[in-house]
């Protein structure tokens, strides 16, 4: 135990930044839309992903280096290629973050600002979070957050089960074959647990906290610590999933696609069933829990670019670390605003973009991180087992079997 709370924070992180939209959003979308039929689909995804996820927290203890480095170690081009795809995915993802978190709290403060507004409002504060340093305070609360968070949707779905609700419509059941229902089939395993890039940012922050030790952590520690992480996001993804299964499923209400709108109706969820006095309670850990989603990706974004960029372009004695991080920061921030201020798209079709993009990419990054781990200058101790090896494959075929078959529909059928 003693062991397992010096490693602890990588997990924790990997937590905080996973749960968020494929939770909150698209989990409950999926129990909302076809009850517990995609049950199945959001423990698969978790585990055909898990093999990839896992590789951060190992690669840097096995090497001491990040991902980043480990992909210019591969081949350059390899990480040109990270480089191109993270440009190109940050500003969707980072859009469809934002206009989650700007739902919530327009829905919190009745503020009646347009999504745009309380956007930029949002974008604003996030940087001065993260310049002054103050995200500390909400790093070190975020745990107890998320703890909250998933004790209230427990207690929700126990509350719902005593509750009888007779089927109001029938919906139809899920069809892969049916366009809309590929689509978002496709949105919510993109994000499910979440994107795999998210591997790179694990192995960010392990550098950063194996640094701090005053020795080298055992893999089995570092191990346990990320699982307790990565399997505690994937069973409250499953209370999402349960929650919009047991009080809107066949209700004849949809989910609404204004992130207004949604924060209603999610926060509803929990009152209907728990109780008003609830209140409070959900809408500070869910608004909270946005918040720290958010000012964490608009954190490592940056942080992922300026590592790039060192090890693509090897600046001169004139590189300076913390400006280029404010600059790949200021230029992420303003191209997200842009984005939400001219698309004028709902938060669905943000959201559902931004998650299909991190799905047929996913193949592409398990892959690498693959081939990252298993490569000879890797100690034989901090490779994965025969079974990972096994695990691992499985997934990479079935990632891109399946991204296959999604780009085939998209291209031919209609």
């Amino acid at each position: 135990m003693k062991r397992f709370l010096t490693v602890l924070g990588p997990g924790l992180m990997y937590a905080g930044a996973a749960i968020g939209v494929s939770h909150l959003v698209q989990s409950t979308r999926a129990g909302a839309d076809f009850g517990f039929e995609l049950m199945w689909v959001l423990i698969a995804a978790n585990m055909l992903k898990f093999p990839f996820f896992e590789i951060g927290s190992r690669y840097v203890l096995a090497t001491g280096k990040n991902l980043v480095d480990a992909y210019y170690d591969v081949a350059r081009w390899i990480l040109a290629a990270f480089f191109i795809v993270s440009i190109l995915s940050m500003f969707p993802v980072m859009a469809a973050l934002t206009m989650v978190t700007a739902g919530l709290l327009n829905f919190e403060l009745h503020s009646g600002l347009s999504t745009t507004a309380m956007s930029a409002i949002l974008t604003g504060l996030t940087i001065v979070i993260l310049v002054t340093g103050k995200f500390q305070l909400l790093d070190k609360m975020i745990r107890w957050i998320i703890i909250l968070l998933s004790l209230s949707t427990l207690l929700a779905i126990i509350s719902a089960l005593g509750i009888h609700r007779p089927l109001v419509v029938q919906p139809p059941a899920f069809d892969l074959f049916n366009k809309q229902h590929l689509l978002f089939l496709i949105a919510f395993i993109g994000w499910m647990p979440a994107p795999i890039d998210i591997v790179v940012w694990t192995s960010l922050w392990s550098q950063a906290k194996y640094e701090t030790l005053p020795e080298k952590p055992d893999l089995k520690s570092v191990l346990i610590e990320f699982r307790v992480g990565f399997f505690g996001t994937m069973i409250v993804a499953a209370f999402f999933l349960a929650l919009g299964a047991l009080v809107m499923y066949g209700s004849g209400e949809q989910l609404s696609a204004n992130g207004g709108v949604f924060s209603g109706q999610l926060i509803g969820m929990y009152t209907s069933t728990i109780g008003n006095w609830a209140y409070p309670v959900i809408a500070i850990a869910a608004v909270t829990t946005m918040l720290s989603t958010t000012i964490t990706v608009t954190d490592v974004y940056p942080r992922t670019l300026v590592e790039c960029t060192k090890n693509l372009f090897k600046p001169n004695s004139f590189w300076n670390t913390k400006l280029t991080y404010s600059g790949w920061m200021l230029i992420l921030s303003a191209g997200v605003i842009l984005l939400i201020w001219i698309s004028g798209t709902t938060m669905r079709v943000m959201v559902d973009f931004a998650t299909s993009l991190s799905f047929v990419t996913a193949p592409i990054l398990a892959y690498l991180n693959h081939r990252v781990i298993t490569s000879p200058n890797i100690q034989a101790n901090y490779r994965p087992g025969r079974y990972l090896i096994i695990w691992s494959w499985i997934g990479i075929v079935f990632l891109s079997a399946f991204t296959m078959f999604y780009l085939y529909w998209l291209i031919f059928m209609k």
